[in-house]
């Protein structure tokens, strides 16, 4: 059984804790972590995941991260490091913050993480449920399909402030 703890909207802890199973009936007004990691390889590729066609939610579609709830007791580094590791198999050699996004509807606040890593590329070890295959993409090539891939469409946003430099340069 998933615990999460409850924040505020000050962001602070409130001392709750909730049940995954549990995650549409969070009270208004309290929130849990979500964390959301795009991973760079040093030579400035992307890491794509297939997302599991057995999904409930965008089966079969790429993705750009890694990422998920944090866990009662974790901060949003330690869950996106952790998440990180179950999802790809890979550590990060520098996380960066790229920003927070309240979500009211879903009762969840998103970190969202650029991960640096060095790493061998077909080092990449998939989750059983979550992903079936990967692929890694030069920068131009993931700028573009922002814009043709559904699940890179909403992480767009969250990402956004770190791409918008990664435009300017290219």
């Amino acid at each position: 059984m998933e615990i999460w703890d409850l924040y505020d909207e000050k962001g602070q802890k409130t001392g709750e804790t909730w049940e995954r199973s549990r995650a549409r009936e969070i009270p208004e007004g309290r929130y849990h972590i979500v964390c959301d990691i795009l991973i760079r390889h040093q030579d400035g590729e992307f890491l794509l995941t297939l997302r599991d066609p057995e999904k409930d939610i965008y089966p079969g579609c790429l993705e750009a991260s890694a990422g998920g709830s944090a866990l009662a007791g974790e901060t949003p580094e330690q869950a996106a490091r952790r998440e990180m590791l179950e999802e790809t198999g890979l550590t990060a050699d520098r996380l960066e913050l790229i920003g927070t996004t309240w979500k009211p509807q879903s009762r969840s606040v998103i970190y969202a993480y650029l991960a640096t890593v060095n790493c061998e590329k077909d080092s990449v070890r998939l989750q059983q449920g979550e992903t079936v295959g990967y692929q890694w993409v030069d920068a131009l090539t993931f700028l573009r399909m922002i814009h043709e891939e559904p699940v890179l469409k909403i992480q767009y946003p969250r990402y956004k402030p770190y791409l918008d430099t990664l435009e300017v340069r290219s």
